[in-house]
Parts: structure tokens; C-alpha cells; sequence
């Protein structure tokens, strides 16, 4: 199995167009995946993820993606601090 490489938003939204420029141009999805350094199960990927996104689109959409993880541990750590709140207030400890 290779080493996982991180793109960011935009490197992924310049491949993608990269690779519709060469298939435009004759070239099939596989070769041109292959051509810009990533398997074809990636291109799929990223295209059903990444398409049509402009490259600022795609930047904000990863920062949301981060933003809403951070709100979602927050929220998880104050419903089990509320829960062992009413624990305690209820003498269940």
C-alpha cells in the first residue's frame, strides 16, 4: 500500500481539471488519472466530492468540514458534562 499524500482543496480542484482537460483531448480517465499522480478510485472520488467547485468553493467547503467537526466534539463534550451534572444533582454517583 503506498503513502497516503494530503492535497489540499485546491491542488485537488487543479488536478481535477487537469485530468478533464487531457480527457477532453482524447485520453482516457484511467491514463490521465495515472498522468497527474493518483489512481483512478481518487479521481472518482474527489470529482464526486470536488466537482464543479470552483478552487476558493472547495477551500471553504474543507474549512466548514473542520469547523463543523470542532462544534460536534464541543457540543459532545458538554452533553457528557450536563449528563454527569444531572448525575450528581440526582445522587447517582
Amino acid at each position: 500500500m503506498g503513502k497516503a499524500r494530503k492535497h489540499t482543496p485546491e491542488q485537488i480542484v487543479n488536478i481535477l481539471r487537469q485530468i478533464e482537460v487531457a480527457v477532453a483531448n482524447g485520453k482516457t480517465h484511467p491514463l490521465a488519472s495515472r498522468e497527474a499522480g493518483i489512481t483512478e478510485q481518487t479521481y472518482y472520488r474527489w470529482r464526486k466530492e470536488y466537482g464543479g467547485l470552483k478552487v476558493d468553493q472547495a477551500k471553504r467547503l474543507k474549512e466548514l468540514e473542520q469547523e463543523n467537526g470542532k462544534l460536534k466534539r464541543l457540543v459532545a463534550e458538554l452533553s457528557l458534562d450536563k449528563q454527569i451534572l444531572q448525575d450528581i444533582a440526582r445522587g447517582n454517583f
